[in-house]
């Protein structure tokens, strides 16, 4: 039949005791587990999983538990990845493409990106995420938007962002003017190139292209409609809307806006970037962190 005597052996044995149901397949798993994960620390991992939707590096160090067990509990109950999900509903979202690529230039100030968040801006009281969508009272329509500029040093992920009503190259050439200030005050006195996409604003704008003159900063222009292939800056847009722009409910676009440097500061001084061993970005940059 192919098979071993141990193994014949085993299904005599079965059905013998157990008759017929015992020629059932069974799962292979053994019958004890010393060493698996106690069920009450299982039950804190998925619990800060559902609470804070951060991934097994931020859960682990806040637990005191290895990353890796984490990983292996949270696939064992088949939890979404962070990626797939809203960061205030928890609602699985749909992916978009992202780049095969990936790469860190060696020092800070080597490359910025940078980029712009369009943003709805929120009518006071609160908008759908407060109330609910359907029909809305005319006073809470029509608010317009907020566009959120960024930049982020490839090297270090230090990051800088502003709230402007418009996307307009002498909007864009102010803010790349106080980004680079920003970036010279934690060390970054030179910056060489400035990645961003084809919005016109860039490329065709006397200003910004003024700014990156004196500055001394090459222009590297992205590949048209392949937005991914500047990863960093939107991979930060992404985490401001999870972890700030929808982290909670706002009440106004005052309150929201408000919140933006304290959550910078969070994110440059304290916050656990995976690509960087856990560390924030402050600690590529600070000799004594």
């Amino acid at each position: 039949m192919g098979c071993s005597r141990a193994t014949a052996y085993k299904w005599l044995r079965r059905f013998a005791t157990e008759g017929a149901p015992g020629l059932l397949d069974r799962p292979s798993r053994p019958h004890r587990c010393p060493h698996r994960t106690p069920a009450g620390t299982e039950a804190a991992i998925l619990e800060a999983r559902r609470l804070h939707r951060t991934g097994a590096d931020w859960i682990g160090l806040e637990l005191g538990i290895a990353p890796s067990t984490v990983g292996r509990v949270l696939a064992r109950h088949q939890m979404p990845l962070l990626r797939d999900l809203d960061a205030l509903t928890g609602e699985p979202v749909r992916r978009g493409p992202v780049s095969g690529v990936r790469y860190e230039r060696e020092h800070p100030g080597e490359l910025i990106h940078i980029d712009v968040k369009k943003l709805g801006r929120i009518p006071q009281g609160g908008g759908w995420r407060a109330h609910g969508r359907g029909p809305k009272p005319a006073a809470r329509r029509a608010q317009g938007y907020d566009y959120v500029h960024s930049a982020i040093d490839d090297h270090s992920r230090l990051a800088y962002s502003e709230i402007h009503p418009d996307e307009q190259g002498t909007t864009c050439a102010a803010f790349m003017v106080r980004a680079a200030a920003f970036f010279a005050s934690h060390g970054i006195t030179r910056i060489e190139r400035v990645m961003s996409d084809n919005a016109w604003s860039y490329p065709l704008s006397v200003a910004f292209q003024g700014v990156l003159a004196q500055l001394g900063a090459r222009h590297v222009l992205i590949r048209p409609h392949c937005p991914w292939t500047n990863g960093k800056v939107e991979r930060l847009n992404r985490t401001l809307l999870r972890e700030w722009a929808y982290s909670q409910i706002f009440h106004s676009n005052s309150e929201r806006a408000a919140r933006l440097p304290e959550w910078l500061e969070h994110y440059n001084t304290r916050r656990r970037h995976s690509a960087l061993g856990g560390l924030p970005p402050i600690s590529r940059l600070s000799t004594t962190y």
